[in-house]
């Protein structure tokens, strides 16, 4: 569990300080603005801390990369399961979760939970152009979302966002070791009596570090050598483990 250090706390209070009274925006920061995956990455939890100087509610909403989505339909073709149709999705996180001080369903209003995406519901995620002319695109669109939830990348409920003395607040978000390397938007909403009251975007990178950095560089600047290489060191491993088998 991450905890809210002195450090933090004292820089929580001088953003309390330095904004005026006056001011309605909410104030975001991070425990730490660069994930780092290694070799023995098992994922990792990130502390999201702020201040939201006024009354009203928070809701941060972590979503990232933006990318794309192939949905394939597996059909039984004589007794064997195929792919079939497929539906391409553009714009869509490769993560998404959320943290609020109490459920959105007893302060945010459809209408920007509909606008700016809060809401697993929300994600505005469509067809590329070619495939819009496919009837039952939705069905791929609920399947991609049922997929990423089972792979612990899409969270409905958001967790737990807590308030501290003088309209502190934190949260702690979890990345599983599926989680994709790139950009991610962290948003922050302040709600205040079913309005907008202010919010604010900042940004989290995820890379790769140490031997996984260039594996992955590799496999993607020479993805043909890297593919024969792979076969070749599977072919390799599969005739010493014959080798190993016969000689037992």
């Amino acid at each position: 569990m991450v905890r809210l250090t002195n450090i933090t706390g004292a820089f929580l209070l001088s953003l309390v300080l330095a904004i005026p009274a006056w001011a309605s925006e909410v104030t975001v920061d991070l425990s730490n603005p660069l994930v780092q995956i290694t070799a023995g990455f098992s994922g990792t939890d990130l502390l999201i801390f702020g201040v939201a100087p006024d009354d009203g509610d928070v809701v941060i909403v972590v979503r990232g990369p933006i990318q794309s989505e192939v949905v394939r339909r597996k059909e039984r073709v004589f007794g064997v399961w195929v792919n079939r149709e497929e539906v391409v999705f553009d714009d869509v996180p490769a993560f998404y979760t959320m943290a609020s001080n109490r459920p959105l369903d007893e302060f945010m209003p459809s209408g920007i939970a509909h606008v700016h995406q809060i809401g697993v519901e929300n994600i505005q995620m469509v067809p590329r152009a070619e495939y819009a002319d496919v009837k039952d695109w939705e069905e791929y669109r609920i399947a991609l979302i049922r997929n990423k939830e089972r792979q612990d990348l899409f969270k409905w409920e958001p967790v737990d966002l807590i308030f501290l003395p003088n309209r502190l607040f934190r949260a702690t978000v979890r990345f599983p070791a599926n989680v994709s390397v790139g950009t991610f938007g962290i948003d922050a909403y302040l709600v205040r009596k079913g309005e907008l009251a202010g919010w604010e975007t900042t940004l989290l990178n995820v890379r790769k570090f140490g031997v996984e950095a260039s594996i992955f560089s590799f496999a993607h600047r020479h993805s043909l050598a890297y593919g024969v290489l792979a076969i070749i060191i599977a072919a390799l491993a599969g005739w010493a483990a014959n080798a190993a088998f016969r000689r037992s």
